[in-house]
């Protein structure tokens, strides 16, 4: 009698144990795979590439600071003494196609009496936290690894262009991302939000 108590005590003991052990590896398998799904972008400045009209974006930006208020496929605010710009490509229906917000504007060096609130550069942001200025980690961390890296010469300037491809994500979604970072630095001078078909077409123009 006593022999059969302690034989099914073992035998629940050790399916007790496989069962932790599959609940344990159960989870590992969930989080490994939640830490490599891969991440998409929707918004960049406050604007989703292939959803809003232009005029969502000037109820954002104010009309009065275009650089060419008479273009009607492209919209562009910029500051020459910081160097910062803000895109937008435009179809031909007013919806915008590409948002690029930019360090690389040439600078004029003429900066009295300049006053930079108009440019909003605290929503100069992508909806998952990316901003002018971070790291190439920060980038990885955001998005995963992207789906390409090369370099590029701009100017007189080494970049590092990242690609990123989001059209597993569907098309309702923006379909790509760039994101030019220094080579020496890794830091952050540009990023293009772009609905389908924007992404190469804005790499071949750049190059």
């Amino acid at each position: 009698m006593k022999f059969w108590r302690s034989t099914s005590v073992i035998l629940m003991a050790a399916l007790l144990a496989s069962t932790l052990m599959a609940q344990r590896d159960g989870a590992a398998q969930g989080d490994n795979a939640q830490a490599q799904a891969p991440a998409n972008e929707l918004t960049l400045a406050g604007l989703r590439p292939g959803h809003d009209p232009v005029a969502e974006a000037f109820k954002r930006y104010k009309q009065k600071y275009l650089i060419n208020k008479k273009s009607t496929d492209s919209k562009e605010w910029r500051d020459s003494c910081t160097g910062h710009s803000l895109a937008l490509a435009i179809d031909s229906h007013a919806v915008i196609q590409e948002v690029t917000v930019s360090l690389l504007v040439p600078r004029d060096g003429n900066c009295d009496n300049r006053r930079f609130e108009f440019l909003n550069l605290d929503d100069w942001i992508t909806g998952k936290g990316l901003r002018l200025g971070d790291s190439r980690n920060r980038v990885v961390e955001l998005y995963g690894e992207p789906k390409s890296s090369v370099p590029v010469v701009r100017g007189d300037a080494d970049f590092e262009l990242l690609r990123f491809d989001f059209a597993w994500a569907g098309s309702q979604a923006p379909q790509a991302m760039q994101v030019y970072c220094e080579r020496d630095s890794g830091r952050v001078v540009e990023i293009t939000l772009s609905a389908a078909g924007r992404g190469e077409a804005n790499q071949a123009t750049k190059e």
